[in-house]
């Protein structure tokens, strides 16, 4: 069995904050899903305002609604540049079977995702 890469999981997480937020009206503008690149997500809502969307995946036990604080200020600083809001996404994933395992390849997973977080 093979253990999904950071990289597997990261995607995974991308494509339910995506629907997520695709569902919530908003437009994709760029879409970058490489791990540690951020934004993930340039995006505008209903009313036209740009959003820049950092969205995290960590595997069980971490809670996916914590972030680096003092990478995220690094971050509001370029999006006030901008003139842009930050959506915080956290997406926990875990082995269905077994929390305590890793996610593999075969395995079915489960979401933790409390939807995203308004920072600015």
């Amino acid at each position: 069995m093979e253990e999904l890469s950071l990289q597997e999981l990261h995607q995974i997480a991308m494509n339910h904050v995506g629907k997520d937020l695709e569902s919530k009206g908003f437009e994709f503008i760029a879409i970058n899903s490489q791990l540690k690149k951020h934004p993930q997500f340039i995006c505008v809502d209903t009313q036209n305002t740009l959003h820049f969307v950092m969205v995290q995946a960590v595997p069980y036990p971490i809670n996916p609604d914590d972030y680096d604080l003092i990478f995220m200020e690094t971050f509001l600083k370029h999006a006030k540049e901008k003139k842009a809001k930050v959506l915080f996404a956290g997406v926990g994933i875990a082995n269905a079977e077994n929390f305590e395992l890793p996610v593999y390849t075969t395995s079915d997973y489960i979401l933790n995702y409390n939807g995203y977080q308004v920072l600015l």
